[in-house]
C-alpha cells in the first residue's frame, strides 16, 4: 500500500496555505467591525461623572449610528469624504447624545439634548427655563455618590420635566455654581444645547468657549443600551475584585 509522504515543499505550502486563510479571515473580520462601528452600532465607555446618575462612570454603551443619518463623523478618524449629514432627521430634546466636540471635531463627548434649533434657554438659580418657562423640577430623595477611598457623598436629586413629559433625573451639587445663572442662549438653525444630568460639574453647552452650541453634522448618534459596566472604584490589577465590581443591575439598560 501505498504512504503518503511529507517532504519539505509539501509542508511549506501547507504552512503557506494557513498563513493565507488566516490572513483573509482576518481581513474579512476587520471589514464587518468597520462596517458595523461606522454604520450600525459603536461602542462607547463613560469617563467622566458629568451625566450621573443616569451614566456612570465604568458605564460601557452602543450607540446607533443611523438614527439621525450619516456625516463624516459616523466614520473613524471622521474623514472628509463629506459635508453636511444624510438625513435631517435629528434628535428629539431629551436625548443622550453622543457628539463631537465643535471646537476640535475629534473628542468624544456625550450629553443629553435640552434645546432645538430656534430655542431660547437660560439658566436662572440652577432651573433650566425654555423659551420663557421653567422646567418643572420635582426633588427626590438625595443621590449617594460611591467614591474611591473617600465616604460617600449625598447630592441633591430632581425629576427635571419636558414640556413633551418626558423626564429624566438631574443632579444639582451646590447652589449659584459657574453655571448656575445665565444668559439667554438662542440656539442657531441647525444647531442642538447640550447639558449633562450632573448640573454643577459638566462643562456643555453653557459654556460658549469650549461646547458651546452643537452642530447637526456634529451628531454620532444617541446612546441606546449599556451592555457593560464596571464599578471605578475597582482598579484593574484588583482581580479579586473583579466578580462583584460588574453592576449587574445595569447591564442591557436602556439609556433615557
Amino acid at each position: 500500500m501505498a504512504e503518503d509522504i511529507k517532504t519539505p515543499m509539501k509542508d511549506a505550502k501547507k504552512n503557506g496555505d494557513t498563513w493565507q486563510e488566516n490572513l483573509r479571515i482576518f481581513i474579512i473580520a476587520a471589514i464587518i467591525a468597520v462596517i458595523i462601528r461606522s454604520l450600525l452600532f459603536q461602542p462607547f465607555n463613560i469617563p467622566s461623572s458629568s451625566m450621573k446618575p443616569t451614566l456612570l462612570i465604568g458605564d460601557f454603551l452602543f450607540v446607533s449610528k443611523f438614527s439621525y443619518g450619516y456625516s463624516k463623523h459616523s466614520f473613524p478618524f471622521s474623514p472628509p469624504l463629506f459635508s453636511g449629514r444624510s438625513s435631517d432627521a435629528g434628535p428629539a430634546r431629551g436625548d443622550v447624545v453622543v457628539f463631537k466636540l465643535p471646537s476640535d471635531g475629534r473628542t468624544d463627548f456625550i450629553k443629553r439634548v435640552i434645546g432645538l434649533p430656534g430655542d431660547k434657554i437660560q439658566i436662572k438659580k440652577g432651573v433650566v427655563w425654555l423659551n420663557g418657562a421653567p422646567l418643572k423640577r420635582e426633588r427626590l430623595t438625595d443621590f449617594e455618590d460611591l467614591r474611591r477611598n473617600a465616604p460617600p457623598v449625598e447630592i441633591r436629586r430632581y425629576r427635571e420635566t419636558l414640556p413633551d413629559g418626558r423626564s429624566y433625573i438631574t443632579l444639582d451639587q451646590m447652589d449659584d455654581s459657574p453655571a448656575d445663572n445665565t444668559g439667554i442662549y438662542e440656539v442657531p438653525d441647525g444647531h442642538y444645547f447640550m447639558m449633562g444630568d450632573n448640573r454643577d460639574n459638566s462643562t456643555d453647552s453653557r459654556f460658549v468657549r469650549y461646547v458651546g452650541f452643537v452642530p447637526h453634522e456634529n451628531l454620532v448618534g444617541p446612546a441606546q443600551i449599556l451592555f457593560f459596566s464596571f464599578d471605578d472604584r475597582t482598579r484593574f490589577w484588583e482581580i479579586w475584585r473583579w466578580p462583584i465590581s460588574i453592576r449587574l443591575s445595569r447591564l442591557f439598560d436602556l439609556v433615557d
